[in-house]
């Protein structure tokens, strides 16, 4: 992606179902989870960078012993520093207990994250700050273990406010106002009640308190927690818990917004946010992960008992199609097949848009993320190419000849490396003021393999968002190769409206195609479907998140798709540059061609899976038009 859209938040949950001298005896260490949540996290690197942390719980620890670690960062290598600062803190015990060490049963008693149960977590932070305070897991404590709660998860919340003052009318005060804190008091309050309820049952049927707290543990219902927490959270979200005596879940949105896949086998439970990397980090097929269904939870008991608990009615599936096109890794089976269909599907118009000139025309992508949607889109043009040659062959007739034959068969689509991205560059792009200078340097181009004026550019990206780095580097850089026309393809659509379940697109300001629609209505005359939207959006600023309709969608409707994506060509081509630009989009027919499971195409449509999306980008329109340069959750 040329823009730079930072990712979703991604987690790892590991329950060890054997103790821990089974994996010494198998694997060779204790340590066999502590490697794998290591593995899992690189292995999702990519959904955030902005901080890492690790929580571990040992079960059944005596009294008077640590059974809760936790490690997190938030420097440049956040998994990194975390992981280090475990093998420090497991060095520190070391010591001369060298053999000692080695032993799991004596390192469960006296190791730091020598545990059973294991939650891991990738940071981007779409709401709140960048302070280690705000890097997952997050915890709520408490002298009862099952009181305790470790929380994590892929999560926004669109009605955090709601949620905030339920928790003042309780009579709380909350200590900050951000949906991870907002979910961990809202799940930490009713974990309380369900453990308060279980206690007055246990002490009226005469149990002793020491004997209550055992039973409480064993008895705990956790589905029934996350069913009366939940009611009220309007977003994305799967989040990851653990209580303090051994009971884990993780729970998903009813709309399947966000994902979440698990692995089970006898040794282990492992639930992730992407299904590619548990098969890679546990060496398993396809068949053996599954996707956590929308609204369910899976919940591993402390006895290691394993069930996926109905939480929240299924709603319509609305998982994000976003994953599919750029966020999670491109080494999933379908997501591969969905992105190389992406851009199978745009070969018909881009050959129609060259008058199938195949001898000057080359075709290349942005790296790195559109190179699938690259490689279907050079497929289905060399099948074109193809079918072209046979008609030329059955042409020939009785006039074959063996160079006439030759010269059909050779021709090939033109496939170029074209934009190469200086990697190293990037680092010293930080402060605004210097940004717009360095940022033309941050792609370099391959000389000497397009003809001067003659060749058009066929450049292929995964998404078109801002735009900013086409206009202020990609466009001037490709223009040095001196092609006669630039055609800049998107294999997603335009992205007209803000996201608000966790994807970092949150001011409608931001967003190419709405500011080209806006100067459309301009240019026309047309103000006033301007200012009728701002009066709409402000009318229905003080109503029910259930009642706010997105008359943002209005902004677009006096125009097709064709004539946004010229005025966005037009405002995105710097003045110094020969070539002539075109910028195609992906259709959102197609979009839901290539994607048939994953429907989720707010950023496009306007349509939201949950009321307060209309809520959010009725804030969003009302920000834009009243100069307020905020996100609008």
């Amino acid at each position: 992606m040329s823009d730079q859209i930072k990712h979703e938040c991604g987690f790892v949950l590991i329950r060890l179902r054997k103790p821990l001298e089974y994996y010494k005896e198998k694997y060779g260490t204790w340590k066999y989870g502590l490697h794998k949540l290591y593995l899992l996290m690189e292995k999702q690197h990519n959904r955030g960078q902005d901080g890492a942390g690790v929580a571990s719980l040992k079960l059944d620890q005596k009294s008077g012993t640590k059974y809760l670690s936790r490690r997190r960062s938030n420097k440049s290598n956040p998994i990194q520093d975390v992981f280090q600062g475990i093998n420090d803190s497991i060095a520190k015990v070391n010591g001369s207990n060298t053999d000692l060490i080695n032993d799991p049963i004596w390192a469960k008693g006296n190791v730091p994250f020598c545990a059973e149960l294991y939650l891991g977590h990738l940071r981007y932070g779409t709401f709140g700050r960048s302070s280690i305070d705000y890097v997952h897991p997050v915890m709520r404590e408490n002298n009862w273990r099952s009181r305790n709660l470790v929380l994590a998860g892929n999560f926004n919340l669109t009605n955090v406010d709601e949620i905030f003052r339920n928790l003042e009318d309780l009579g709380q005060h909350p200590k900050d106002f951000t949906d991870t804190v907002t979910m961990l008091e809202n799940l930490g309050h009713f974990l309380d009640e369900e453990n308060q309820l279980l206690f007055r049952q246990y002490k009226n049927e005469g149990y002793s308190n020491r004997e209550i707290s055992h039973k409480i543990e064993d008895s705990l219902d956790v589905k029934q927690i996350l069913e009366r927490s939940s009611r009220k959270w309007d977003g994305g979200y799967v989040v990851a818990g653990m209580f303090g005596h051994g009971d884990a879940f993780v729970t998903r949105d009813p709309w399947g917004i966000r994902p979440a896949s698990y692995y089970i086998d006898d040794e282990v439970v492992v639930v992730a946010s992407e299904r590619a990397v548990i098969q890679t980090a546990m060496n398993v097929a396809y068949r053996d992960v599954q996707e956590l269904k929308p609204g369910y939870a899976l919940v591993v008991k402390k006895n290691g008992e394993v069930s996926e608990e109905l939480v929240r009615v299924p709603q319509e599936r609305r998982s994000c199609s976003f994953e599919r096109i750029y966020f999670s890794r491109g080494s999933d089976k379908d997501i591969y097949q969905e992105r190389k269909m992406l851009g199978r599907l745009l070969a018909p118009i881009l050959l129609k848009m060259v008058d199938y000139d195949l001898d000057k025309t080359v075709f290349s992508y942005i790296p790195n993320t559109a190179e699938t949607a690259f490689y279907g889109m050079v497929g289905a043009i060399r099948e074109e190419c193809d079918k072209n040659k046979m008609e030329q062959i059955k042409q020939l007739g009785a006039d074959i000849t063996d160079q006439k034959l030759q010269d059909i068969i050779q021709k090939e689509p033109r496939i170029e490396k074209i934009a190469v991205k200086d990697v190293k560059m990037r680092t010293f792009i930080a402060d605004d003021q210097s940004r717009d200078d360095l940022v033309a340097h941050v792609y370099d181009v391959t000389y000497g393999v397009v003809k001067n004026q003659e060749d058009t550019l066929v450049i292929i990206d995964d998404s078109i968002v801002r735009g900013t780095t086409l206009k202020k580097s990609i466009l001037s850089i490709l223009d040095r190769l001196h092609p006669k026309k630039i055609i800049i393809v998107s294999s997603a659509p335009q992205i007209r409206y803000p996201d608000c379940y966790g994807i970092d697109m949150a001011k409608l300001g931001d967003f190419c195609a709405f500011q080209a629609a806006i100067a459309l209505l301009k240019e026309r005359g047309m103000q006033q479907v301007i200012d009728e939207v701002y009066k709409k959006c402000k009318e229905q600023q003080n109503l029910p998140k259930e009642e706010i309709v997105n008359y943002v969608k209005e902004i677009y409707k006096p125009f097709t798709a064709q004539e946004v994506s010229d005025k966005i060509a037009e405002m995105l081509t710097p003045d110094n540059i020969d070539a002539e630009v075109a910028i195609v989009y992906q259709t959102i027919e197609n979009l839901h061609i290539a994607c048939p499971n994953d429907k989720g195409d707010w950023y496009f449509t306007g349509n939201y899976p949950t009321p307060g999306g209309n809520k959010v980008v009725n804030t969003s329109y009302i920000n834009f038009i009243e100069g307020v340069n905020s996100r609008a959750y």
